[in-house]
C-alpha cells in the first residue's frame, strides 16, 4: 500500500462519522439537484424567451411578465389560487379536531381511525371522479339529499360561481385526513407530565388545548401548514378531472393555466408558461420562507430562554 492510499484510509477512518452520512445523502441530493434545483433556474431562464419548445428561442426580456399584468385569465387563476389558499387551510383545524376525537381509548376506535384515514390513500383522480358523481345535477347524491329535504337541485360544477368551491371541498376531504394523521402522530408524543401539571394548575378544556397541547404540536402544525399551502398552490389534478378549467375558464388556477399555456393543445408558449411557473414558485417561496423563519425564531427564543 502506498503512502497516499494509506493516508486516505487513515483520513476516512478518522472522519467516517462525517463521511458516511454524506455518502448516503449524495444520491438523493444529486437527484434533487437534477430534477428540482436545476429546473427552477431553467424556468427563470426560459421565462425570458418566446419559445414554442421546438424551434429557436427569441429573447424578449421581461415581456412575458408584462403580459401577465394585462392577462385576464391570469388574474382569474391568481384569484382562484387565493380562494384555494384561504379555504384549503381549513383542513388544519379540521384535522386537529378529528385527531383529538380519535386520540382516545374507546370501543371501535380503530375502525373510526380507518374510516377517517381512508381518503388519504385515494389518488386525487379517484377523489375527483367520486365528487364529480356526487355533484351530478340529477343523479348525484348531493342533489338527492337536497330533494329529500324539499330543496331545489344545484349544478355545482356547471355554475361558474360555485365550481371552484365545489372542487376545493373535494380537495379538503383527503387533505383533512392527512392533517389528522400528522396530529395523531404529534399527540402520541405529547408529554403526559405537562398535561398532568396543567390539570393541577386548573387547566382544562380549551385552556388545556391552547396552553399545554398545542405548543407541543408545533412541529406537526408547521408540516401541516407547509404541505397544505403547497397543495393549495399546486392544485391541478382535481381541476383537470372535475372541470378541465371550466365552465368558461372559471376554475383555472396558476398551475393549470401554466399547463394550458405551455403544453395545452393551443398553447406551446414555453416562455409564457415558465413566467407563470416563476410567479407560482415565488408565492410558494414567500409562504415557506416565512414559516421557516418563524420556526427558527421560536427555536432560537427557546434555546436562549
Amino acid at each position: 500500500m502506498t503512502d497516499t492510499s494509506r493516508d486516505t484510509a487513515t483520513w476516512m477512518q478518522r472522519n467516517r462519522m462525517t463521511v458516511t452520512p454524506i455518502l448516503f445523502l449524495l444520491p438523493g441530493l444529486l437527484f434533487f439537484a437534477v430534477y428540482v434545483i436545476i429546473p427552477i433556474f431553467q424556468s427563470f431562464q426560459i421565462s425570458l424567451y418566446d419559445w414554442d419548445g421546438l424551434g429557436a428561442a427569441t429573447y424578449v426580456g421581461l415581456e412575458n411578465y408584462r403580459e401577465l399584468g394585462t392577462d385576464r385569465n391570469f388574474e382569474i387563476s391568481l384569484w382562484n389560487n387565493v380562494k384555494w389558499l384561504a379555504l384549503y387551510l381549513l383542513a388544519i383545524p379540521l384535522g386537529l379536531f378529528i385527531a383529538l376525537f380519535l386520540n382516545q381509548t374507546v370501543v371501535g376506535i380503530r375502525l373510526y381511525k380507518s374510516l377517517f384515514f381512508f381518503p388519504f390513500v385515494l389518488s386525487q383522480v379517484v377523489v375527483g371522479l367520486v365528487f364529480s358523481w356526487f355533484y351530478l345535477p340529477r343523479e348525484g347524491l348531493l342533489n338527492a339529499a337536497l330533494q329529500f329535504f324539499g330543496l331545489g337541485t344545484v349544478n355545482i360544477l356547471g355554475d361558474p360561481d360555485l365550481a371552484t368551491y365545489g372542487i376545493i371541498a373535494a380537495g379538503l376531504w383527503p387533505q383533512t385526513a392527512y392533517c389528522m394523521i400528522l396530529y395523531l402522530t404529534g399527540l402520541n408524543a405529547v408529554d403526559p407530565e405537562q398535561v398532568e401539571a396543567g390539570r393541577l394548575d386548573g387547566a382544562k378544556g380549551w385552556k388545556m388545548l391552547w396552553y399545554v397541547i398545542l405548543p407541543q404540536l408545533k412541529p406537526a402544525t408547521f408540516i401541516a401548514f407547509v404541505v397544505t399551502i403547497i397543495g393549495a398552490l399546486r392544485s391541478f389534478d382535481l381541476i383537470s378531472v372535475m372541470t378541465n378549467g371550466g365552465p368558461f375558464g372559471s376554475t383555472r388556477v396558476l398551475s393549470f393555466y401554466m399547463f394550458e399555456q405551455a403544453l395545452g393543445e393551443y398553447g406551446f408558449r414555453m416562455g409564457y408558461g415558465s413566467a407563470i411557473a416563476v410567479v407560482l414558485f415565488l408565492i410558494m417561496l414567500v409562504f415557506i420562507g416565512y414559516f421557516l423563519w418563524q420556526m427558527w425564531r421560536d427555536e432560537r427564543a427557546a434555546r436562549h430562554g
